[in-house]
């Protein structure tokens, strides 16, 4: 990759340090190139970068706006990181006010000192407008050039004028209303007259509206038909079966207060919130009737558990994170039958998480999660050998991770060197 480097350097300490200028320009061209370095120190010697360690740049543009960001490491050993503007950063032209920090997972921050750079905006950023649309070398081509523009000028009106004899022959809105408000009430009062005829002006005969199929007999008068509906001798000697009640059970219906009391019978009738926590419900068990977790059998697999909650001693479980330990583990499972997953989730004590995921019948392994615990190290000095001598204040200093990852800092002097003669 291709990078405008800019190497600044920085010693951590408590002096008075004002915010400086780094003597560094880029351009809003630089895309993807605009790369701050920064190299650390403290003490007089280089600051180490280790994974409990994150630096973080701190950018106020001449716009306003700000970004707060994680930079990169370049040399953990030589205290040296960095970090490339993106392009919208990049874009941001003018003074850019910083500041640096350096921030570590035991909750301790410093702020390693403040400072500025330059973005210069780039012509091709700035949106220049063209001056002239043509260059005049001498007058004959201005002649020219001013001669056909007239004759454009002079197309233009020809066809401008052809526009506006053609306007000369559309009749102006008042004159068309006029002709539309007499049409309209010529229409209107042909309309009333035609509809105030009652002597059949169309002609229309009984047999074109379908009176030929009508038979012509005198209709019941309202008194017959009251009379009739009002009969409750079953004047049509409807019958029993012609009604169906042939099929009806002739049963006595259940009074006004048996069914109250059927009604109020809270025994058998279940009320809304009920149904709403019953249909909420879970359709199995996942932990044992007191809400404890489940004990798992000895022999047990762990992947062909349903999902719920359960414990067992960890040697007496087939794949067991710890096959070995005699001990309790706590475990959490949760199945996914659509995706054929099964992720188990094993706990010994706050120190030791695992966690393994079976995918389609594989067995993916166990993973340990890292805590904060696990990340605090113990720095121990060890015994000089060979004539070694501590050099400067920076003390030689070993510690152990939790990945069994050893680190080694400080500074000796003086010793006898060889590949098998040993500093300490």
């Amino acid at each position: 990759m291709i990078y405008k480097n800019t190497a600044v350097h920085f010693d951590v300490n408590a002096q008075v340090k004002r915010s400086v200028s780094a003597n560094i320009q880029f351009s809003t061209q630089d895309i993807g190139t605009a790369k701050l370095s920064f190299n650390l120190t403290k003490d007089g010697v280089p600051l180490p970068i280790s994974k409990a360690t994150h630096a973080k740049l701190f950018m106020r543009f001449t716009d306003g706006s700000q970004v707060y960001v994680n930079t990169e490491v370049e040399e953990a050993l030589k205290g040296a990181i960095f970090y490339v503007l993106t392009p919208e950063q990049v874009k941001h032209y003018g003074t850019v006010q910083a500041e640096l920090y350096v921030n570590y997972d035991n909750g301790q921050k410093l702020s390693v000192h403040k400072f500025s750079f330059e973005i210069d905006r780039a012509l091709v950023d700035q949106g220049i407008a063209p001056v002239a649309e043509y260059y005049i070398d001498d007058f004959e081509s201005l002649k020219a050039a001013v001669q056909e523009m007239a004759d454009d000028a002079e197309r233009v009106i020809a066809e401008l004028q052809k526009k506006f004899e053609n306007l000369d022959n559309i009749e102006t809105k008042e004159g068309a209303q006029e002709k539309a408000d007499a049409a309209e009430a010529g229409a209107k009062a042909y309309a009333d007259e035609h509809a105030a005829k009652i002597d059949n002006p169309h002609k229309v005969t009984k047999a074109q509206v379908g009176l030929s199929n009508v038979d012509n007999v005198k209709q019941a008068s309202k008194a017959d038909f009251d009379n009739h509906v009002g009969n409750t001798a079953n004047p049509h000697a409807v019958t029993k079966a012609q009604v169906g009640l042939s099929k009806v059970d002739n049963v006595k219906q259940a009074s006004k207060s048996e069914f109250d009391t059927h009604n109020n019978d809270t025994t058998r009738h279940i009320t809304a919130d009920e149904r709403t926590k019953w249909n909420a419900g879970q359709l199995y068990k996942l932990t044992d009737d007191n809400g404890s977790r489940t004990l798992i059998p000895d022999g047990t697999d762990l992947l062909t558990l349903p999902a719920g909650l359960y414990y067992g001693v960890s040697n007496k479980v087939v794949n067991s994170p710890e096959p070995k330990a005699v001990e309790w583990f706590h475990y959490d499972v949760s199945t996914n039958s659509a995706r054929k997953t099964i992720v188990v989730t094993a706990t010994a004590n706050p120190r030791r998480w695992f966690g393994t995921i079976h995918t389609d019948g594989s067995f993916k392994g166990w993973q340990r999660f890292i805590t904060d615990a696990d990340e605090e190290v113990t720095w121990e000095s060890p015994t000089l050998l060979n004539g070694w001598k501590q050099y400067g204040t920076h003390k030689v200093q070993f510690s152990k991770n939790a990945f069994g990852e050893v680190e080694i800092i400080g500074s000796i002097t003086g010793g006898t060197i060889g590949f098998d003669v040993p500093a300490f």
